[in-house]
């Protein structure tokens, strides 16, 4: 059956859980607080992973508010209906989430001082990963990985396009309450300090991949089947950098290549990937 986006100021979001009207309270009636801190990325991009990072800061590296409250209950997905409810009644100061693209993200953040932290990825593994999450989501179409790569360069892709989404935030890369990391980067975090801090290790310890897939409150394991049906699939599948050379043939790698560098001109940002963007390369990310 085909599924029935909710629109809002040109783009697309998956129903069910998103409505208009959370997205224009989200857009201009939610009132940032100046402690607030929000976590956005583009889907699949980190945002679980930078869930319970935030989350392991907050409580001093102690995992048991993560291991006993569902991560959407610790930062609420205020732009969603049932998210933006438990946002509001949240007291000082809140950890919020969204995929929200900057142009529709609350006009009052412009006002504050409220934090944002912005994860990104690179692009081809959000395409991979994307597929498979669409295997395991009634709410989203399930295409051939050929489509889904196609459609991933338009901007009437759901969330709309990576590109833009990735531009619009990265206007604010100079501003001090804006923090930006990449997928890449996080994965080289290991030892921190020599010798560590006990609450250091305890946070890398706590949000690696494989505490995060044990973890009910943040691998999603609980969510019934009509909304994630992890019997054809994981919610996190493999956590890893450079699938993406498992699925691209050569040929979708340069015209992918081509179009990236088309939209990134001018971005004046490096990211990792950008120093590997010979299809022909086979080497871990």
């Amino acid at each position: 059956m085909p599924v029935h986006y909710v629109t809002y100021k040109g783009i697309k979001f998956p129903p069910a859980y998103n409505s208009v009207h959370s997205l224009s309270f989200a857009h201009n009636e939610f009132l940032v607080r100046d402690d607030d801190v929000f976590n956005i990325t583009y889907p699949k991009s980190g945002t679980v992973w930078m869930t319970e990072i935030l989350s392991l800061i907050r409580s001093h590296g102690h995992p048991i508010w993560n291991q006993t409250v569902l991560n959407s209950d610790r930062m609420p997905w205020f732009s969603t209906r049932l998210g933006l409810e438990a946002a509001l009644s949240y007291p000082s100061p809140r950890l919020l989430t969204c995929h929200l693209p900057r142009h529709i993200f609350p006009k009052s953040f412009s006002h504050s001082t409220a934090k944002v932290i912005y994860t990104l990825r690179d692009p081809r593994d959000v395409v991979v990963s994307y597929f498979y999450f669409c295997q395991i989501k009634p709410t989203h179409s399930i295409v051939y990985f050929p489509a889904l790569l196609a459609a991933f360069c338009l901007p009437s892709v759901p969330h709309g396009s990576w590109f833009e989404h990735v531009r619009g935030w990265m206007q604010m890369k100079d501003r001090e309450n804006f923090f930006f990391i990449t997928y890449e980067e996080l994965k080289q975090v290991g030892i921190l300090a020599d010798p560590p801090a006990p609450n250091v290790l305890m946070l890398v310890q706590n949000a690696s991949f494989t505490a995060m897939r044990q973890n009910p409150m943040c691998s999603s394991i609980l969510l019934p089947a009509d909304i994630m049906d992890q019997t054809k699939g994981q919610f996190l599948r493999k956590g890893i950098c450079g699938d993406w050379k498992n699925h691209f043939t050569v040929a979708q790698s340069e015209t992918f290549n081509r179009i990236y560098q088309e939209k990134m001109r001018g971005l004046d940002v490096a990211f990792p990937w950008d120093r590997n963007q010979d299809p022909g390369q086979t080497e871990a990310i």
